[in-house]
């Protein structure tokens, strides 16, 4: 029988990479071959569960608030009369003081906010987002805060973290192998907000001391470190007027200066000339850095930033600044967090599953090789080779694209080995009833092989199909599931149809049995 030379070379160079990438497994490699080994999920490996709540009635707050400011400006712009301006927790309201500005204010509305809605009755105004316009900010909001949520968790390190939304306000996060989980809700738990504001410092000792702030004023505290180690909450009064947004920026990377643990950070071209003309303006005076409502440093800026970069200083340490830099990288969470359950998974559960997982897919790879060997000789330790090449592919593809093996994952590959085996079943028993019909050897394994390969294509697709609804509609380890039972089912088709055919064929050329006993 002919076999192309180029498909044994495909067949033998496709088991030889799936070798090389599965090793990394078993033991170390040298530096020039693959290194990646399979990634464990949370079940196996042990980690951390964190279910997080979104605050959305902070978020509303705040989108009100920013809407009363934006109001204000408007009509003082247009030239309308208001008094009583003031932002609820859902809704903006004033007291109009002529009633003709009423179409006006519609129109002012709409011009900064197409979703708001205007209820004017008398002469006051509301100014609310309707239910719809509700219903897709939250929306929008959840979708925001897990993609920076996911931004901050990759940050970490972390490998394959599962992050997925949970109902309409909870944002699930799984990372697996991860030994430190404080840092993380440490990490999570902070909205990052970070804005720049310039220092009243007309604000006399006593109003501080009383807590007392001029309007437009607020009064933030910064945290300092004593000769004795003690923190102190020192007050600070900052303008409530924002003068440059955090979102603005570009980057941020801890570094030293002084031998000190330091933020450098860099703004965008808008914000680097918002910089520049702040810095310029205001020489001499002090500047804030508010993150999260706390004073990280209030500096003295003594001379003009024009090139748009800086340094945030403060009682850092290495870990504090690195943190604070992945914060400002990731982007402000528009909403603060709350988490409202935390699991951890220790590894010696973690232990357990590897081990059960590996005895059964001993026990199932043993009994599995010693049946087609008693059943079907030679050709059976032909399937048992095919099979062990299976596993083999399946470990090299999950290690080559970095795949996160959980339990039901081992349960999927110890799934496919039977699917293997069937599929070789099917092929000799195929080819037993074409010699049962007085058909010569080579016609009976190439008729076998043919006539077989559309059942095991039949099968295998309808399968997939399963395999690629549970990944689309599923979530967790139910996508392993799905993920390792698909490349099983593809690994087990290579293996059996392929290279069972390549071993089979090779070894009638080789032997030229007159008589096939299978």
């Amino acid at each position: 029988m002919f076999y192309p030379a180029w498909k044994k070379i495909t067949i033998l160079l496709i088991c030889v990479l799936a070798t090389l990438a599965a090793l990394p497994n078993l033991t170390k490699m040298p530096e020039w071959l693959p290194q990646d080994s399979i990634n464990l999920g949370l079940d196996l490996r042990g980690g951390s569960h964190l279910l997080l709540e979104i605050d959305f009635d902070t978020y509303l707050k705040e989108q009100y608030a920013g809407l009363e400011d934006d109001m204000r400006t408007a009509m003082r712009t247009e030239k309308v009369g208001y008094r009583n301006l003031r932002a609820g927790v859902n809704m903006v309201s004033f007291e109009l003081r002529e009633q003709e500005d009423a179409n006006r204010i519609q129109a002012i509305a709409e011009s900064l906010d197409d979703d708001v809605q205007v209820d004017i009755r008398e002469d006051t105004a509301h100014l609310m987002y309707g239910e719809a316009a509700l219903t897709r900010k939250k929306q929008e909001l959840l979708e925001q805060s897990i993609r920076i949520i996911n931004r901050r968790v990759n940050e970490t390190g972390t490998k394959e973290p599962l992050i997925q939304r949970q109902g309409d306000d909870r944002v699930l996060v799984q990372v697996p192998g991860l030994e430190n989980p404080e840092q993380l809700k440490k990490i999570l738990g902070k909205t990052a907000k970070m804005t720049f504001h310039l220092v009243n410092d007309s604000v006399s000792e006593g109003q501080l001391m009383q807590g007392r702030a001029p309007s437009g004023t607020q009064i933030l505290y910064e945290i300092e470190t004593n000769a004795k180690g003690e923190e102190m909450r020192v007050p600070v009064p900052v303008y409530s007027r924002v003068a440059l947004s955090g979102d603005l920026l570009t980057n941020a990377q801890p570094t030293y200066s002084e031998g000190q643990p330091v933020v450098s950070f860099s703004f965008n071209t808008a914000g680097a000339r918002k910089f520049a003309d702040i810095t310029s303006k205001h020489t001499g005076k002090r500047f804030a850095v508010v993150l999260d409502d706390v004073v990280i440093t209030a500096p003295v800026m003594r001379v003009p930033i024009i090139d748009g970069k800086g340094q945030i200083e403060g009682n850092f340490t290495t870990q504090s600044a690195k943190e604070l830099a992945v914060l400002l990288r990731a982007g402000a969470l528009p909403a603060p967090l709350t988490i409202i359950e935390e699991r951890s998974v220790g590894p010696s559960l973690g232990a357990d599953s590897i081990q059960a997982g590996e005895v059964a897919v001993v026990i199932a790879f043993a009994a599995i090789m010693l049946f087609m060997i008693l059943y079907y000789g030679i050709y059976g330790l032909f399937a048992d080779i095919a099979l062990l090449v299976n596993v083999v592919l399946i470990l090299g593809i999950l290690s080559y694209f970095q795949v996160t093996l959980t339990l039901p994952g081992i349960a999927g590959i110890v799934l496919t080995m039977g699917m293997a085996v069937d599929a070789n079943t099917l092929i000799y028993e195929r080819i037993r009833e074409e010699l049962r019909k007085g058909k010569k050897i080579t016609s009976s394994i190439e008729q076998g092989f043919k006539t077989a390969f559309d059942t095991i294509m039949d099968a295998n697709i309808t399968t997939l199909i399963a395999a690629f609804i549970l990944f689309y509609f599923g979530s967790g380890s139910v996508k392993g599931f799905a993920v390792t039972l698909s490349i099983g089912i593809l690994a087990s088709m290579f293996s059996a149809i392929m290279l069972t055919r390549l071993m089979v064929v090779s070894y009638v050329n080789w032997k030229r049995p007159t008589k096939l006993v299978i």
